[in-house]
């Protein structure tokens, strides 16, 4: 919650992306820390934060494993009807904020006065996921690159056909073969349209796991108000990188804090958008 103010406040509900994520957008392993700095940006401007542990994760009940892509929709719409329901907060002045497959889950919410799209896809999950797969190839040798993208290839295969209960986690993944088998044929697009309310979709020109070109095709999608911006050396990690994309300048990246640009672009947007309505175009 920012510092006492007169009447009731805005607010925003961030959603995670993929995984067993925590209010603080980490997991064992990987610390994305945008839970945090988010919070504390827009605190700094007023705003109050929403952020949540996944089902089965950190204190929330549950079981993660269990757990599917609609699943996580639904809690995502859950925690926003409470977010607007709550006593210190203007209902009417509620955006959402997703990251990666987060903004995704965050463009089929309905009732925000706004939307951030960090990372975000407009493309089906399986379609996202073979882009992935020959963007992150082209970062590495030629034979590791064709081994990785037949690799990939036979995993979502294996995926489509999985039907087994409780679902296994995918081999080196923390998914679950029900979160991807229903991910892979999610397409956002409907959901996008059906938006009439402001968007901010930001994608970084170095991200190797979502499209920057899907920042164009959001903003042809959306019926509100649309801003779309492809910062050339952001990444997926939410940092700005100067050398060559790859996975393995992902540990440097986490090292460092979430793009402070980006974190005062976020903070401002939101500050600026109308409760109830449309902003004028």
């Amino acid at each position: 919650m920012p510092a006492a103010g007169d009447g009731r406040c805005p607010a925003a509900l961030l959603i995670n992306g993929s995984g067993p994520l925590d209010r603080d957008s980490a997991m064992p392993g990987i610390a994305l820390g945008l839970g945090p700095a988010l919070a504390e940006a827009l605190q700094a401007n007023g705003i109050a934060v929403l952020r949540y542990d996944k089902r089965g994760v950190g204190e929330s009940d549950g079981d993660y494993l269990r757990t599917g892509f609609h699943d996580e929709r639904r809690d995502a719409q859950a925690a926003l009807d409470a977010l607007k329901a709550h006593p210190a907060i203007d209902p009417e002045r509620v955006v959402v904020v997703g990251h990666s497959t987060g903004a995704v889950v965050a463009a089929t919410l309905t009732g925000a006065a706004g939307y951030v799209l960090l990372a975000g896809s407009a493309q089906p999950g399986e379609q996202v996921m073979a882009w992935q797969s020959t963007r992150i190839a082209a970062t590495l040798p030629r034979l590791l690159g064709a081994l990785l993208i037949r690799r990939q290839a036979r995993e979502r295969e294996r995926v489509r056909r999985s039907t087994l209960d409780p679902p296994p986690r995918v081999p080196r993944s923390r998914l679950t073969d029900r979160w991807l088998r229903e991910y892979m044929a999610y397409d956002p697009a409907p959901a996008l349209a059906a938006i009439d309310r402001p968007v901010l979709a930001i994608t970084g020109g170095k991200d190797i796991q979502v499209d920057p070109a899907d920042v164009a095709r959001i903003g042809t999608l959306v019926n509100g108000p649309f801003t779309g911006e492809v910062p050339s050396d952001l990444t997926h990690l939410l940092r700005t990188d100067p050398g060559r994309p790859g996975l393995g300048r992902y540990r440097a990246q986490l090292a460092r804090p979430v793009d402070a640009g980006l974190l005062d672009r976020v903070s401002t947007w939101i500050a600026d958008v109308p409760g109830g309505r449309p902003a004028a175009a």
